[in-house]
């Protein structure tokens, strides 16, 4: 960066921010039915004068800004792609805000408004510099990242296509850190995330006579205990990851054994080694358990698993570096990677890139409401601090500053 704060918000471009955000807010969109929300950004991105696409994997929206500057010393014109999911949660949000959601059952409870309008102002900004902009910057509004993710469907619909992506950021709100603080570092950032069911097949009959049954129900329990002792024997402490069976649908009354018993659960992990033996693993046991049992038990995974999400540590280091200018270098902190999923992982896998956690909370003044509550919110406060780094880490990027 030159020092001539080119980030800085417009007080027209700070109002648009915060009125756009709350917005979105007010008229929360779930997955795959974000046709509003994609309808105001593409608006918005157009009299912006960006290239814009609607329709993306549905409810997308792909805009592009060509700079139009001079190269970069080293002569590389560089593009990379800003990415801002956009779907809501089917929550009832707690009432008492002026811009609380007006949907019944429906609520941004995750920060996707805030994270669109991050990204939607960091385009207006972006694009008064066109003209001296060495590169080209995409953003890419997304669907569906909190069910089946928008991601992959975008990619495989030329999101990284025409100008091609050399590199990806975005910001996820945490209100586990406060306003001020960012947090960002290479390697993993959440999990890969592999849900599965199981069925179990035994033989039903009557409850005082067990042994002319199979009990698939005593089997699941069986089957339970051989994957949790798979988790903690056969995978080095030192890897994170956990298994959890959610969920056990099987029976009709006490005095019945049922034939078949279902188990639901998800198998999360960082390393993709340690996934693919997990994976291999986890069937073995729940069959080979079902057979010692006398029932049979089949896997299917679920096919809409997200792979890890992972951070480059060269893009990493140069959005530490800009984040240390916009908040001071000691409120850029790191965090414990999740073993929560999220699909941008998808475009980390294509491309180097950083995902980064903005702090949105302020204990003072009771935000403090975790994400998926219905007392979540957001210290605004936060929203100009993350249209900066957006907008720095795109000029630092294109101007080859990742490469020194």
């Amino acid at each position: 960066m030159d020092g001539k704060a080119r980030a800085t918000l417009t007080d027209a471009e700070a109002s648009f921010l915060v009125d756009f955000r709350r917005d979105l807010h007010m008229h929360p969109e779930l997955a795959w039915e974000e046709h509003r929300t994609a309808a105001k950004v593409a608006e918005a991105a157009r009299q912006a004068g960006l290239e814009v696409r609607e329709g993306v994997a549905g409810t997308g929206v792909v805009a592009v800004l060509r700079g139009s500057g001079s190269s970069p010393s080293d002569g590389v014109r560089r593009t990379i792609l800003i990415r801002a999911d956009m779907d809501a949660l089917p929550l009832q949000e707690a009432p008492g805000r002026p811009y609380g959601s007006t949907v019944a059952g429906r609520m941004h409870a995750c920060g996707h408004d805030a994270h669109t309008a991050m990204a939607i102002t960091a385009a207006k900004v972006l694009a008064r510099q066109r003209g001296t902009l060495p590169g080209n910057v995409v953003f890419a509004f997304q669907p569906a990242e909190e069910t089946d993710g928008g991601a992959a469907p975008m990619i495989a619909a030329g999101a990284l296509l025409e100008p091609r992506v050399d590199a990806a950021i975005a910001i996820h709100l945490a209100n586990t850190i406060q306003v001020g603080q960012i947090a960002a570092q290479p390697g993993p950032v959440s999990a890969a995330t592999d849900g599965f069911v199981i069925v179990i097949r035994g033989k039903g009959g009557h409850a005082a006579r067990p042994h002319l049954s199979v009990d698939p129900i005593a089997v699941a329990g069986q089957i339970i205990t051989a994957l949790h002792t798979l988790m903690t024997r056969e995978k080095s402490p030192a890897q994170p990851g956990v298994l959890t069976i959610g969920a056990i649908h099987g029976g009709t009354a006490g005095n019945i054994i049922a034939d078949t018993c279902e188990l639901r659960g998800t198998l999360r992990t960082y390393d993709p080694a340690l996934r693919t033996e997990l994976r291999r693993r986890v069937v073995e046991v729940v069959e080979g358990t079902a057979q010692t049992f006398r029932a049979t038990a089949s896997l299917e995974w679920d096919g809409g698993a997200y792979p890890p999400c992972v951070n480059d540590a060269v893009i990493t280091d140069l959005v530490r570096s800009v984040a240390g200018k916009v908040v001071g270098h000691g409120n850029v902190v790191t965090q414990e990677p999740s073993l929560g999923g999220d699909d941008m992982a998808y475009f980390l896998e294509a491309v180097p890139g950083c995902y980064m956690r903005l702090g949105s909370a302020n204990a003072s003044r009771g935000i403090d409401g975790p994400g998926h509550s219905p007392r979540f919110d957001i210290d605004e406060d936060c929203l100009p601090i993350g249209v900066n780094v957006l907008v720095e880490t795109a000029w630092a990027y294109l101007a080859g500053q990742s490469e020194n």
